[in-house]
């Protein structure tokens, strides 16, 4: 651990203030161009294994507009995996900038693990000292060993937290999993990690801005970190990137990524959503959300939607999709045929004592090709003891891939499963790229699997989607959210579609107009 003594404010500060705001602009100028040095010089294997991708200067200085002013004299800032520091920096500017926003003081706490970029890191902290009363420390060590210890023994008393943490998978027997289960934290990635414990390290009322991706939105596996966040702080602010590939494009990065500031121990009220194509922030549009619109207070899940545009979206306005999958008597399910698991007993083509094995490619434009000649993936597999559970009857069926991409047309992409595709098999295999809607696990009635097929491709149901989903997944977590309009209005729809046959999404969308009125 490095220890920095802060310089004091003297008299002469007020009257040098237009210089230190000049030297602050080139002093955070010279950070980015460190960082697009490092970012060059690091190999990818490098970035991957630490899950590190340094911040650029754009977004740093976004996220630093984002802390509300404060009543506070002394700030005490974390900045956690701190990279080059250019997260400090920006925050720092922002201080010089505007007088230091009140604080007659300012301490900074700087982790970062990786000793490569310690001088980097140092030399951009340095260059700040003299610009104010600002003192600084970097701590060569593991953020979340350090945190654990401090929670442990009360040292809670941070006013600020800015923070790009890794993003990395925690093994569930690795250390970090069982120390950040000493302090009440259950969580599968470093990301939300290091936010649960900046979170515990906050004074009330204290306040965290951090870019992490939007996959903490939904989905079973941080439904225990949104729960521990939500129950523990008032989220002020999300800023969402409509490109995935904008917000760390230096690095290649394609995971979406969100901007948050929440508050601890804050009164929850409406939430500022804010998007922009990407980190110039040139097309800037910001809406205020009441928070029952943000996370529904029905939603066992707790998912957090992030809306785009003013308003409600069409589906969560309609007064008529309001059932569950429960409502409609209908469950939907993961394939449960994993191939590389059952490798041994895969067919590329249908023959004697084979059973019909449907996989996302055989599905095109809503109609299905079965078997499919020159498909890389096999088109049957063997009934036998070591298969046998894994079937579903032959039936109507409802599925959905569950891979896609936010550049999709459709982030849900629905299909009918028809019985006479697979002339007089008995059964059919799902595999685990699909997501299965059945009837305990027997077919459904044929305008209801096309009905539900029908109102999941619809451009409205794709726009609410959206709102919370920000990954390439379509779970049957997500599926079991949603609501749906009732199972008699999906008949209805779905013997429409099947009178009608090929349908634009035009018709589609108009079609649905009509019901959800």
């Amino acid at each position: 651990m490095k220890t920095y003594t802060s310089v004091r404010f003297e008299k002469k500060y007020a009257k040098t203030h237009l210089t230190a705001q000049r030297g602050a602009t080139l002093l955070l100028s010279a950070v980015e161009e460190v960082r697009l040095r490092v970012s060059q010089n690091t190999t990818a294997k490098k970035k991957s294994q630490l899950g590190q991708f340094l911040t650029p200067v754009k977004t740093a200085k976004f996220m630093a507009g984002l802390f509300n002013p404060t009543n506070d004299r002394y700030c005490r800032l974390l900045d956690a995996g701190a990279g080059i520091g250019s997260l400090s920096s920006a925050f720092l500017e922002k201080c010089i900038l505007g007088n230091l926003l009140g604080f007659e003081k300012i301490e900074l706490a700087a982790f970062e693990l990786d000793n490569a970029l310690h001088k980097e890191l140092n030399r951009s902290l340095s260059m700040y000292i003299k610009h104010g009363p600002i003192s600084y420390k970097l701590f060569e060590t593991d953020f979340i060993e350090a945190a654990v210890k401090d929670i442990q023994s009360g040292q809670a008393n941070f006013t600020h937290a800015i923070l790009n943490p890794p993003y990395k998978k925690i093994n569930s027997n690795s250390r970090h999993r069982m120390l950040l289960r000493q302090v009440e934290i259950e969580t599968v990635n470093l990301y939300s990690a290091f936010v649960a414990l900046a979170l515990q390290l906050m004074v009330p009322g204290g306040q965290i801005v951090a870019i992490i991706p939007r996959s903490f939105c939904n989905g079973p596996y941080y439904r225990p970190f949104r729960d521990f966040v939500l129950e523990r702080a008032a989220i002020r602010h999300m800023h969402l990137f409509k490109s995935r590939s904008k917000a760390f494009k230096d690095d290649g990065v394609l995971q979406e990524n969100v901007i948050i500031l929440l508050e601890r121990e804050g009164q929850q009220g409406a939430v500022t959503i804010s998007t922009s194509t990407d980190n110039s922030f040139t097309d800037l549009a910001t809406y205020k959300h009441p928070f029952d619109s943000i996370v529904s207070h029905n939603d066992p899940e707790r998912f957090i939607h992030i809306p785009t545009s003013p308003g409600k979206s069409t589906v969560d306005a309609s007064t008529v999709i309001r059932h569950s999958l429960s409502d409609l008597d209908v469950k939907v399910s993961t394939g449960p045929i994993v191939d590389f698991r059952l490798k041994e007993h895969l067919r590329n083509m249908p023959g004697e004592g084979t059973v019909p094995l449907i996989y996302p490619g055989h599905f095109s434009n809503g109609s299905i090709e079965w078997p499919k000649v020159g498909m890389k993936k096999p088109n049957a597999i063997e009934r036998n003891n070591d298969t046998q559970k894994w079937f579903y009857p032959n039936g109507f069926y409802c599925v959905v891939r569950r891979f896609s991409s936010k550049e999709e047309k459709r982030r849900i992409v629905a299909s009918v499963v028809n019985p006479l595709t697979f002339s007089d098999a008995p059964l059919l295999g799902f595999e685990n790229h699909l997501n299965v809607f059945h009837n305990n696990k027997r077919g459904l009635p044929h305008a209801l699997a096309a009905g539900l097929a029908t109102f999941l491709n619809s451009s409205a149901v794709d726009e609410n989607f959206r709102r919370f989903n920000g990954h390439t997944q379509v779970n049957a977590t997500d599926l079991k959210s949603m609501k749906y309009p009732s199972r008699e209005a999906l008949i209805k729809l779905g013997k429409w579609a099947i009178k009608r046959g090929e349908l634009t999404q035009r018709v589609l969308d108009n079609k649905l107009k009509t019901l959800i009125v």
